[in-house]
C-alpha cells in the first residue's frame, strides 16, 4: 500500500516541477489566465519604427496575418520604418530581382497602405543561400526596400538633441560554420571579410555620442536554441565584446523563431530574440532569461530623450513583454 501511495506522489511532484520550469517561459497575453495588453498608442513625440524577420513563407502559416496587423498597428501609431532582420526569404533566397520571391514573400504580402514606408533590411542565413546581390540591387527595383550595402548605420534626431543610433549588421560571415559551408550552401560568404566588419562595427560606435545605441542583425549573441552552439560561440567571441566595450543598449536578432529577452551576468547590453513574423518554434528559457515565448509575432521599438523601450507583440497586437531603458 505504501508503495502504491508513493509512486503517484512522485508523479505528481515531476509533474509539478515539469509545469514550473515549462511555465517559467510567460504565457502569451489572451490565453487562459493572462491579460492582453494590445497597444494602441505611443506618445506622439516618440520615435517608432517596427522589427520584423523570419517572413518568407508565401503569406502561409502567420505571415499574412502578421503582416495584416503591423499594418493596422501603424493605423494608429506613427511607425518611421520596419527593420527586417533577416531571412525575408526563406529556404533558398532570391536567384534575381525579378524572382517572383519578391512578389509572394513581400511586395503583396506587406501591402497593407501604411506599410508603404522605409523598410531596412539586413540578410539572414536563407539570403545568402541565394543570390546576395539581389537583395543589395533590390533597392533600386523598391521604393521602400533600403539597402544601401551588407552593414550600414543610420541615426535618428530626437527631442531635446538627442539621438538613436542604428547599426545594421551582416552577422552570417561572421559565423565559422557558413564559410566552411560556402562551396556547398552559402556561395557568397566567402568573400566577406570578417576583420573588416568588426573594425567597422567597433570604429562606428567609437565614433557615436548617441543617447541610445541599437544594433540589428540576424543572429543572436546569447538565445535558448537547438541550433549550433558554434553560432552564438562565434558571436560571443567576435561582436559581443565589441558592444559592451561601447555601451550598446539593445542587440535584436532573430534566426530563432520566437521571442527571448536575455541579460547574461556581467553585460549591461539587452539581447532580444525576436520572434517569427511567420512560422514560430519552441522555447524554454536559459541562463539569463528575463522572458521568453514561442508565440509568432513582432516588435516595435519607442524612444524618446529618456526612454527606449521595446514592444515585443504577437499576431494580434498583445503585448508580450517590454524591453525598458531609461537615462
Amino acid at each position: 500500500m505504501r508503495i502504491r501511495t508513493i509512486i503517484p506522489a512522485l508523479a505528481v511532484l515531476t509533474a509539478l516541477a515539469a509545469a514550473v520550469f515549462t511555465n517559467s517561459c510567460s504565457p502569451a497575453a489572451g490565453v487562459a489566465g493572462v491579460q492582453a495588453s494590445h497597444l494602441d498608442s505611443l506618445p506622439d513625440d516618440n520615435f517608432n519604427f517596427i522589427v520584423a524577420n523570419d517572413l518568407g513563407r508565401n503569406g502561409y502559416y502567420d505571415q499574412k496575418v502578421i503582416a495584416e496587423e503591423m499594418g493596422h498597428l501603424a493605423e494608429n501609431i506613427d511607425i518611421e520604418f520596419v527593420a527586417a532582420a533577416g531571412d525575408v526569404h526563406h529556404f533558398e533566397g532570391v536567384a534575381s530581382v525579378d524572382d517572383p520571391l519578391w512578389m509572394t514573400n513581400y511586395e503583396l504580402i506587406y501591402s497593407h497602405p501604411e506599410l508603404m514606408i522605409d523598410w531596412f533590411p539586413v540578410m539572414g542565413n536563407h539570403e545568402y543561400r541565394g543570390n546576395t546581390q539581389a537583395v543589395l540591387d533590390y533597392d533600386g527595383v523598391s521604393r521602400r526596400w533600403n539597402m544601401p550595402d551588407r552593414y550600414y548605420s543610420k541615426t535618428v534626431d530626437l527631442d531635446n538633441d538627442a539621438t538613436l543610433r542604428l547599426l545594421f549588421i551582416d552577422t552570417t560571415p561572421l559565423i565559422d560554420k557558413y564559410h566552411k559551408e560556402a562551396e556547398e550552401s552559402y556561395r557568397d560568404v566567402a568573400s566577406q571579410d570578417i576583420d573588416r566588419q568588426l573594425q567597422w562595427i567597433d570604429s562606428t560606435l567609437n565614433a557615436s555620442a548617441a543617447t541610445w545605441t541599437v544594433v540589428i542583425g540576424h543572429h543572436p549573441i546569447y538565445a535558448q536554441t537547438p541550433k549550433d552552439d558554434i553560432e552564438r560561440e562565434d558571436m560571443q567571441r567576435r561582436v559581443d565584446p565589441i558592444l559592451r566595450k561601447h555601451g550598446v543598449d539593445m542587440y535584436v536578432a532573430g534566426h530563432i523563431h520566437n521571442f527571448q529577452h536575455i541579460k547574461p551576468e556581467g553585460s549591461d547590453v539587452d539581447y532580444v530574440v525576436n520572434s517569427s513574423g511567420s512560422l514560430s518554434r519552441e522555447v524554454s528559457p536559459t541562463d539569463g532569461t528575463v522572458f521568453c515565448s514561442s508565440e509568432p509575432g513582432f516588435s516595435v521599438v519607442s524612444a524618446s530623450d529618456k526612454k527606449l523601450t521595446l514592444y515585443m507583440l504577437d499576431k494580434h497586437g498583445n503585448i508580450l513583454h517590454t524591453v525598458t531603458r531609461t537615462k
